[in-house]
């Protein structure tokens, strides 16, 4: 493990213990990450996020997303959250951290429909790209929210870009 000692060292009634035997510790507090021994941004993230709660994977996916992307007037972001009964869909001004649109599966419109929730999804993409061209908005940047893009997530795209928004 480590260096070892060779001084002694008193520990009250059972008597003196050579301080050989206890491993020397490196220079850090233990718990901490000393980033010259590991490595500190690893390759395989995956492996790192299946020990999460998947709340907490998908918040660490979701930031990682936004570094990457952000949304102006002109080309503003289609943020899609995801729970799980319904869908709700914004468009995003980050210049400006204003909402220009927003549509969701609790509208009357479409909460009156008896149809399953991927329908609901493809519904709701559709409300959100006709609010958005009534603003005279065409071009968006898809912001899928840290969600796999399939199922629910993948119809509010589809709808979307059948309602005319360029993505």
């Amino acid at each position: 493990m480590g260096e070892t000692c060779s001084r002694t060292k008193p520990m009250g009634k059972a008597g003196k213990v050579e301080v050989s035997d206890i491993p020397k510790f490196r220079d850090h507090e233990p718990g901490t990450r000393n980033r010259k021994e590991k490595n500190y941004f690893p390759q395989n993230r995956r492996s790192k996020i299946k020990n999460m709660s998947k709340v907490s994977a998908r918040r660490k996916i979701r930031h990682r997303i936004r570094r990457k992307i952000s949304g102006s007037g002109s080309k503003p972001r289609l943020s899609v959250f995801r729970s799980n009964n319904d869908i709700y869909v914004q468009l995003i001004d980050d210049d400006n951290g204003t909402t220009i649109a927003a549509a969701s599966s609790r509208e009357k419109d479409i909460a009156a429909q008896k149809v399953n929730k991927v329908e609901k999804s493809k519904m709701v993409g559709a409300a959100v790209a006709r609010k958005a061209s009534e603003l005279g908005i065409k071009d968006v940047v898809f912001d899928r929210g840290g969600y796999l893009y399939h199922g629910r997530v993948k119809a509010v795209a589809d709808g979307a870009r059948e309602g005319g928004l360029q993505f």
